[in-house]
């Protein structure tokens, strides 16, 4: 009886930690504690560890057995340490080579059968494994194709423990152990967006959807019910390019992180689409939780959009979370055992009727809210938040005679468009470390070479001078028009793309 060590890592966010996991077997009356700040799923691992090595054919010895997870401070979820730590206690006990399992990390639930299940998160795990400068790491069978995503790190897929033990012996004594079939695991397929040729009429609120896949800008849509915001919404992801190989990773490693990436099969290439229920929490929509802190709906929307239909029915405090994440493109979510921090990189789709009952600024008078009602309705959604939207279009409801008009351009062509306005933005960005228009600031779109001459902003300083628009919307509004420069081909912005971005953002308030 001794000590034995080996490997596991941990999850704080979408950020892993290699974790040591040391076990002594002491003499003394039996138990089998577990220190580290462990949550309750990994405090249970001895019940679990007993009856798996027991019925694998390995029974823990009756003695006093301590388990350390080091660092000691930082708090343990989740049951993606038993792996770790019965090995390491085999490898007390004598029943495991202990200079085969030292540097290796272990990442899987141990069943009461020996079993090695599958656990969230293993792209991330695997990722900071790597990170931290580990060569082999041992995962479950089912993810052995997930962990396989991450290039620079050797994967042993292991079904049960009994047979972990025997290959490790195996190793130990120079022969090797045959391979264990595993699952592949393909790329996810492109799912099939609807197609922006079914949206009837809507002339300029298809040229605002355009504009804000060109330029990853935040978009704003008000109009009756039934006037098609959520239509176009909806086929905002379809216009949108495939992401790199690095965005890959990130999004599928959020995804294995809440559970999503088993149901797409294989790295996510297309940007995800979030659109949650206006009901929904600040947990929920920003990130946190009672137990694990888990990714919130902004995070699960990383790179690609989040749609909040009946925006103003959305908690007040909710939407107000939303200012902060939309300008850095991280939440930070501060609990009492530490800080967790999201990446949310997202584009933001809001939609609104125009007041309570949805017939403000239609055709004829069927409005039937009150003065209250309307002062009510409007404040919801917060001026602060508001000047952080780029684009913002109203969506009337279309004549009869769009029904039988020619059908609208298909996501198929205003994608190409798209892909080649994202060309050119990522071509004048690179040496900045930027790639869509939207997310370039101010200052240097103020700044040479990309300060564009008085006579072209004119439009712009007499909206600033008069009250109209915010200096934060001044940017945004310069944004917007190097992406319509970019989507006409032009290597700079006309004093029109200047006077129509502004027009795109004044819509919604000159209507109310």
């Amino acid at each position: 009886m001794g000590l034995g060590r080996t490997r596991s890592v941990g999850l704080a966010g979408v950020d892993g930690f290699l974790v040591d996991v040391e076990a002594d077997v002491s003499s003394g009356l039996p138990a089998f504690t577990i220190g580290g700040r462990a949550d309750t799923a990994c405090a249970q691992a001895p019940d679990r560890v007993r009856a798996g090595a027991a019925n694998c054919g390995f029974p823990v010895p009756q003695r006093r057995i301590t388990i350390n997870l080091s660092p000691a401070s930082v708090p343990k979820v989740g049951s993606g340490f038993d792996l770790a730590i019965v090995v390491a206690t085999l490898s007390a006990a004598g029943e495991v080579p202990q200079r085969q399992v030292d540097g290796v990390v272990h990442i899987g639930e141990l069943g009461l059968d020996g079993s090695v299940r599958a656990v969230r998160g293993v792209l991330p795990l695997v990722l900071a494994a790597r990170a931290a400068g580990a060569r082999h790491v041992v995962v479950p069978v089912a993810s052995a194709a997930e962990a396989r995503l991450v290039e620079g790190i050797e994967v042993h897929p292991v079904a049960r423990l009994d047979e972990l033990v025997r290959r490790y012996r195996l190793l130990d004594q120079g022969r090797r152990p045959d391979p264990i079939p595993e699952p592949q695991l393909a790329d996810a397929p492109s799912p099939a967006h609807p197609d922006l040729a079914d949206v009837v009429g809507q002339a300029e609120a298809r040229i605002a959807l355009e504009v804000a896949a060109a330029g990853s800008h935040h978009l704003y849509l008000v109009g009756p019910p039934g006037a098609g915001k959520s239509m176009l919404a909806e086929r905002l992801p379809g216009l949108l390019p495939a992401l790199d190989h690095e965005q890959a990773l990130e999004v599928s490693a959020i995804a294995s992180i809440s559970g999503r990436l088993a149901a797409v099969s294989g790295l996510c290439r297309r940007a995800p689409y979030v659109a949650p229920h206006h009901g929904a929490s600040m947990a929920a929509l920003i990130g946190g939780g009672s137990g694990a802190v888990m990714p919130g709906a902004i995070t699960q929307a990383h790179n690609g959009v989040l749609f909040l239909d009946e925006a103003p029915e959305f908690s007040s405090a909710v939407l107000q979370a939303l200012r902060q994440p939309i300008e850095s493109g991280v939440v930070v979510v501060a609990r009492a055992s530490g800080r967790y921090r999201f990446p949310c990189k997202f584009q933001l789709v809001l939609a609104a009727n125009p007041c309570p009952c949805g017939n403000a600024f239609g055709k004829g008078d069927r409005c039937t809210c009150s003065v209250v009602q309307l002062r009510a309705y409007a404040h919801r959604l917060s001026g602060p938040l508001l000047d952080r939207i780029d684009i913002q279009v109203q969506v009337p409801i279309p004549p009869r005679a769009a029904l039988l008009g020619p059908a609208g351009e298909s996501s198929e062509t205003v994608a190409r468009r798209v892909v080649e306005a994202r060309a050119a933005q990522a071509e004048r960005w690179a040496s900045r470390g930027y790639s869509v228009n939207g997310r370039v600031p101010g200052p240097l779109l103020r700044s040479r070479p990309f300060r564009l001459a008085p006579p072209l902003t004119t439009d712009l300083d007499t909206a600033v001078d008069f009250g109209a628009l915010s200096l934060r919307g001044y940017d945004r509004c310069l944004r917007v028009a190097w992406t319509l420069a970019d989507l006409a081909g032009r290597t700079s912005p006309s004093r029109q793309d200047v006077g129509v971005a502004l027009s795109m953002r004044r819509q919604h308030a000159s209507a109310a």
